[in-house]
C-alpha cells in the first residue's frame, strides 16, 4: 500500500490512487532536509554500527571463551539498553552528555545509538560463538598461531556471517531511531526520521511515502548484497 500510494496523482496520501507519477520521488530530492537527513542518518548508522561490532566482538568473544568472574553480570551490561524505553534513554543523555557535560549533539547522538545498536551486536555474536566449535582454535595454537593470529585469521572468518548480520540489523534500527534521535536533534543536525515528522506536520502528501519506497529498497538491496557475498541463509 506504502508503494502504490507514493504514485498517486493526488496532493494527500489516498488509496486507491487515482492516475500515475513519479512527482513525489522528484519533490522528494527537492527537499533539502530530506537529502541532508538520510545522508546524516547513514553517517551515524554506519558509525555506530561499525562501533558497536567494534566493541562486540571483543566482548563477545570474552565472555564466551573465558571464565570471567560475574559473566552474567556483563551480559546484563551489554543487554540493559533493550530493556529501558528508548524514550527514556534519549531523555537520560540528552541531560546527561549535552546538558551537565556539554557534549556536541553529533557525539551525543552517536553515543545514543551505539547504545542502541549494541544489544543486537551482542546477541547475534553470542549465537555465532557459541555456534563455533573450540577444537578449530585449538588446533590453529597447535600449528604455531598465538591467540591473536587466531583470532582474526580464524575466529572473525568463521563468524563473518553472525558479523554481517549484527552490523545489517544494527544498521537498519540506528537508520529508523526516532526516540533517541528526536532528543538529539538540532538546528545543524537533522536526521531523516525527525524530517520526515517534522514534513507531516504541514504535509499529508505522498512525498513520505516516496521516503518510505527508498528505505526499503536501501534495505533489500542490503539483504540481497550480504545474502550474494556472505550467505546469510546459513545462519538459520
Amino acid at each position: 500500500m506504502v508503494v502504490v500510494t507514493s504514485f498517486g496523482t493526488e496532493a494527500t496520501i489516498s488509496f486507491p490512487i487515482k492516475g500515475f507519477t513519479f512527482e513525489w520521488y522528484h519533490n522528494l530530492f527537492q527537499q533539502p532536509d530530506f537529502v541532508d537527513g538520510m545522508k546524516m542518518s547513514f553517517i551515524v548508522a554506519i558509525i555506530a554500527s561499525c562501533l558497536a561490532l567494534l566493541v562486540g566482538i571483543p566482548a563477545v568473544y570474552a565472555l564466551t571463551r573465558f571464565q570471567i568472574h560475574r559473566r552474567n553480570w556483563f551480559q546484563n551490561i551489554f543487554l540493559s539498553p533493550a530493556l529501558i524505553p528508548e524514550i527514556v534513554i534519549g531523555f537520560a543523555l540528552y541531560q546527561t552528555l549535552v546538558i551537565s557535560f556539554g557534549l556536541p549533539l553529533f557525539i551525543s547522538l552517536l553515543i545514543g545509538h551505539f547504545l542502541l545498536c549494541l544489544p543486537y551486536v551482542i546477541r547475534l555474536l553470542t549465537a555465532g560463538m557459541l555456534d563455533l566449535d573450540k577444537s578449530i582454535e585449538e588446533a590453529a595454537w597447535m600449528v604455531g598461531y598465538n591467540k591473536v593470529i587466531t583470532f582474526f585469521k580464524i575466529v572473525i572468518p568463521n563468524i563473518k556471517q553472525s558479523i554481517m548480520a549484527a552490523f545489517i540489523l544494527s544498521f537498519i534500527n540506528s537508520f529508523n531511531n526516532i526516540p533517541i534521535t528526536l532528543f538529539m536533534n538540532g538546528p545543524s543536525l537533522n536526521m531523516l526520521p525527525t524530517s520526515i515528522l517534522n514534513y507531516l506536520e504541514n504535509n499529508y502528501d505522498p512525498t513520505v511515502s516516496a521516503v518510505s519506497v527508498i528505505l526499503m529498497i536501501i534495505t533489500a538491496a542490503l539483504m540481497m548484497i550480504a545474502e550474494k557475498y556472505l550467505g546469510l541463509n546459513k545462519l538459520v
